[in-house]
């Protein structure tokens, strides 16, 4: 009796624990946190990379990602986020800004998103960007993020500009032409002094897989 009490003691507590840290949620100008933390780096000769080093003159754009959500790869019905990646990494560095890209599927290591799997996806579909390994899901506890893809840009003070979806192009009817490129817009005004609106657009994508 007193192991199974102990049992689910320590059941409920991750459960709080996970609560408590799926609270986590970033506000306009909030500072980005845990930017110190060392985290695996697909790129070649970079074996780690923190979003500290990732940071540009003019600040870093971060994109929780993965290797296995039709939101992000595609499919039958929406082409996937994904393609927009090495574009959307160019106008970054256009306007003196980094990108990474951070796979925080923990709970899918072992089916599909593993660091093995994560290179092989960065190889295969030529990313010009860091594709980072976020272990236990520790980043994006501390960011909040939901979903793959989840877009947070900060400025070079380390301060959220921006937060959600790159565009609405998962809308039916929509496409490049008539979409809200809410990212690139963004971009856009934040390089030139405009202002930015929306600031805070709702993520959409699959959840980041957490384990319990």
């Amino acid at each position: 009796m007193g192991k199974m009490k102990l049992m689910i003691g320590l059941a409920s507590l991750s459960l709080i624990l996970l609560a408590n840290a799926l609270q986590s949620d970033l506000k306009v100008g909030d500072e980005i946190p845990k930017s110190n933390l060392n985290m695996k780096n697909t790129s070649v000769g970079e074996s780690q990379l923190s979003l500290d080093e990732a940071m540009a003159s003019r600040g870093l754009v971060v994109v929780f990602s993965c290797n296995t959500c039709p939101f992000v790869i595609g499919n039958d019905d929406f082409k996937g986020w994904e393609r927009q990646y090495n574009e959307l990494a160019a106008l970054a560095e256009k306007h003196q800004m980094g990108f990474v890209l951070v796979n925080s599927n923990e709970a899918k290591r072992e089916k599909g998103d593993a660091f093995k799997d994560m290179t092989n996806r960065a190889s295969k579909q030529s990313y010009t960007m860091p594709y980072l390994y976020d272990e236990n899901h520790v980043l994006a506890d501390a960011f909040g993020a939901k979903t793959t893809p989840h877009v947070y840009v900060f400025d070079n003070a380390s301060k959220l500009l921006y937060k959600g979806a790159i565009d609405n192009t998962y809308k039916p009817n929509v496409e490049a032409s008539n979409a809200e490129h809410y990212l690139k817009n963004m971009l856009n005004n934040y390089a030139t002094g405009a202002t930015i609106t929306p600031d805070v657009t709702a993520p959409k994508g699959c959840s980041i897989k957490r384990n319990s």
